[in-house]
């Protein structure tokens, strides 16, 4: 069964709203399943709850869903629809758990992993993919689409198209300038197979994808000793969290990862106050027993 207003609600996603082909895909998963529980005979919304822990949906998973159905009926809505499932819809409480930030310390462990490929213009890239991933705070999917008309070297900034293709100026370190700066002079040529706008270049000489990103992350945290592959928003979080322990307020922070909201960021906050709480335990007096 098809859904009423269905090309016009992901027309209006895309082009409208100005959401990623990777949010679109997400909202079309999200209400696909809820076409698959019509389909087979669900009809209120309490039985959609029961068909999503049937398919072992998280709580997290199951609220995104939720939230994507509103957001499909809202609009039926706007397009004047009669929508009961608008109010019966009622996301299921998450419990929101802290981010878990990438230290300096793990920091210079896969930089120093990234270093060893025996390539020394891919060394040079693969750093300056993890000082861009941890300098600038920015998603995967922002870091794979920077270009060489995005950076500025005179003033030393780079210029991030982020969700809802909204712009944002981030400033530069010194050292991640100049390592920019000698990577595109003399690391950049080397890699490039044709001519292309990309700053990255993955190992075919082609602007790397969000896959590429990950692979590479997977091998040097496996190199630098990590469990598990380092999740490239821990770089995020990390960033974040640094600057706020260094006396960063959150409206800048804000502003650096382009966060719709500030309530967004205020959950570093959290996280600071976390990392006080156990310097307190360590090193007060009083927590000796």
């Amino acid at each position: 069964m098809e859904l009423p207003l269905w090309i016009d609600f992901f027309d209006d996603l895309q082009n409208i709203r100005g959401r990623s082909l990777n949010t679109v895909m997400a909202y079309r998963r999200d209400l696909e399943l809820w076409k698959n529980y019509r389909a087979e005979g669900g009809k209120n919304v309490g039985g959609f709850y029961e068909f999503m822990k049937k398919h072992k949906l998280s709580v997290r998973s199951q609220a995104r869903i939720i939230s994507s159905l509103r957001t499909y009926f809202r609009f039926c809505e706007g397009q004047g629809m009669t929508c009961p499932e608008l109010r019966e819809l009622r996301p299921p409480r998450v419990k929101v758990a802290l981010p878990k930030s990438l230290t300096p310390e793990e920091f210079d462990r896969l930089f120093i992993a990234a270093s060893e490929s025996g390539d020394p213009h891919r060394d040079s890239r693969n750093r300056l993919t993890l000082m861009f991933l941890y300098g600038l705070g920015c998603r995967v999917s922002e870091l794979v689409g920077l270009n060489l008309n995005d950076y500025n070297p005179t003033e030393r900034w780079v210029r991030i198209v982020g969700k809802g293709s909204k712009e944002r100026l981030v400033p530069l370190t010194e050292a991640l300038a100049n390592h920019l700066s000698d990577y595109l002079r003399d690391v950049r040529p080397h890699l490039l197979k044709e001519p292309m706008p990309a700053i990255l270049v993955n190992d075919r000489g082609h602007r790397p994808s969000r896959v590429d990103i990950w692979r590479w992350l997977a091998a040097w945290s496996a190199k630098a000793g990590f469990p598990e592959p380092v999740n490239p928003h821990r770089f995020r979080h990390g960033c974040a969290t640094a600057l706020l322990e260094g006396g960063a307020d959150l409206r800048s922070i804000q502003m650096l990862l382009g966060h719709a909201s500030i309530q967004t960021t205020q959950i570093y906050t959290s996280v600071s106050t976390g990392v006080l709480s156990r310097t307190v335990d360590e090193l007060h007096p009083l927590s000796e027993e």
